[in-house]
């Protein structure tokens, strides 16, 4: 028996938003979007790890009001959990990442006590994206 990761969900607020950080700045490929009821799923893959689905929604979408209404709070707080992304090269990918509309620098890239070398953005929504040197 094996298992693996397929899909990952990042909630944004605003979808084009996002899709000019994720497919524009980070390179991802769009799969799918949908649109249903007011809301987008947007589904994305990198070309590396095509079997990984990553899927953009809104806090709103296929959620009764209260829901929503706690993702969206939690969402622009930033406390939703981070998304991590390995790169070959760390310095040049910072650099597009850290000058993306929308994008703000947490941190710059950094040796972690624990070996990594990383940095840190937050999306357009508010989302912690660290990516790491691999």
């Amino acid at each position: 028996m094996s298992i693996s990761v397929s899909v990952i969900h990042i909630l944004v607020d605003d979808p084009d938003a996002a899709l000019g950080f994720y497919r524009d700045t980070l390179g991802l490929t769009v799969r799918n979007e949908v649109a249903r009821d007011g809301f987008r799923w947007i589904t994305l893959a990198t070309d590396s790890q095509p079997e990984l689905t990553i899927v953009l929604s809104q806090p709103h979408g296929g959620r009764s009001q209260a829901d929503g209404d706690a993702l969206a709070a939690l969402l622009a707080k930033g406390e939703l959990r981070t998304v991590h992304f390995g790169t070959d090269d760390l310095d040049a990918t910072f650099e597009k990442v850290a000058s993306a509309p929308g994008a703000e620098v947490l941190q710059e890239p950094t040796r972690q006590p624990w070996g990594a070398r990383d940095a840190a953005v937050r999306d357009p929504a508010g989302n912690m994206v660290r990516i790491e040197q691999v």
